[in-house]
């Protein structure tokens, strides 16, 4: 396989997952215009299946501990090294738990999505934001510190579905293409559903909820209804993040890392542009990842411990953007039911 340096893989893998979860905020924020700060919950919901799922039935089909007492990380660790062994060797049931554990994912996701919805009903802006924020901490210290769930302050090992393509730098490069190519599908799905009668329909909401109602569009069904899908979209990146670093602990999914950088992706892009999305992905990942490669070589450099200058520049990022391009790299366009050319077609009929 060709060799790519490792600095390449890590700027890729943190383009896929933060284009997956930045696409899933943006179809809520961008498209219908929720105040969505609680992208972390539907993130770890995610990570949580991946940690908890399909360890648990590959266990129970091996006869081994698959209740309460595999998530203890002495059985935890053990047991997870046995069941990569059969994973290696058994492509079939790598693939095809690897896509249930998606599927699983994506179903709790929306389920969550659907919880929120009735305080979205009721809220707005400001108290809808903090509300979905303290939903995504409140999980967070449930799973924390609560050691049934996925091994609370120890963690657990994930299973690993791509060790059957192979190991080491093999594995992290197959890995990494293949969320790459799951994320570029669900930048397809997002673009079609945006296009879609689903998708004007969030705009006109978003743009003005009188005007959609007097239209006949049912509010409260279609704030339920993004939020379904960008929390099952947004739970799919998480269990994908599990899968690739091979483990799950609750702490690392914090609202920094999984809430205010996809925001700030969004708004560098341009929010309810999916194209623009991609830009302003691309551009902090690389960012990110170079400053977190080079941080030893910028110690001598800056004043500023590199261990805090991505966080600087996250918020120095969001200021700037609001002062001085709040539309964002790439603005949101006018959305054309048919293509220009059919348009032009038909206005030229018309005139005949």
């Amino acid at each position: 396989m060709m060799e790519i340096p490792p600095l390449v893989l890590n700027i890729l893998i943190n383009f896929a997952i933060g284009l997956i979860i930045t696409l899933s905020l943006n179809l809520e924020v961008g498209y219908a215009g929720l105040p969505q700060f609680g992208r972390v919950l539907a993130v770890l919901v995610g990570a949580i299946a991946a940690g908890a799922i399909p360890g648990r039935i590959l266990a129970a089909m091996m006869g081994k501990p698959a209740g309460a007492e595999y998530a203890y990380h002495l059985i935890n660790y053990r047991l997870v090294e046995e069941i990569n062994k059969v994973l290696a060797t058994n492509p079939l049931l790598s693939a095809a738990i690897f896509v249930l554990t998606l599927v699983f994912a994506a179903l709790l996701g929306g389920l969550i999505g659907y919880v929120t919805a009735y305080p979205a009903i009721r809220l707005r802006e400001a108290y809808l934001g903090i509300t979905l924020l303290a939903f995504g901490d409140a999980l967070q210290i449930i799973a924390w510190n609560y050691q049934p769930i996925v091994g609370a302050t120890q963690g657990v090992l994930v299973p690993d579905p791509f060790r059957c393509i192979g190991a080491g730098h093999v594995r992290f490069v197959s890995a990494t293409f293949i969320i790459l190519g799951i994320a570029i599908l669900i930048f397809i799905f997002i673009e079609k559903l945006g296009r879609s009668p689903f998708g004007r329909a969030l705009k006109a909401m978003r743009d003005s909820e009188v005007a959609a109602k007097v239209y006949g569009k049912n509010i409260p069904r279609l704030r339920a209804q993004a939020l379904i899908v960008g929390s099952a979209l947004a739970a799919v990146g998480g269990a994908l993040w599990a899968f690739y670093t091979g483990s799950m602990k609750a702490i690392t999914y914090n609202r920094l890392v999984w809430t205010f950088w996809p925001w700030a992706y969004m708004m560098l892009g341009g929010t309810g542009n999916n194209v623009g999305v991609l830009i302003g992905v691309l551009v902090f990942s690389t960012v990110r990842t170079l400053i977190y490669s080079y941080k030893g070589l910028l110690t001598t450099i800056i004043p500023v411990n590199p261990a805090w200058l991505e966080y600087i520049l996250v918020g120095l990022a969001i200021v700037l953007i609001v002062m001085f391009r709040p539309q964002g790299i790439l603005p949101e366009k006018p959305a054309l039911t048919l293509p220009r050319e059919k348009i032009e077609k038909i206005r030229e009929s018309i005139k005949v």
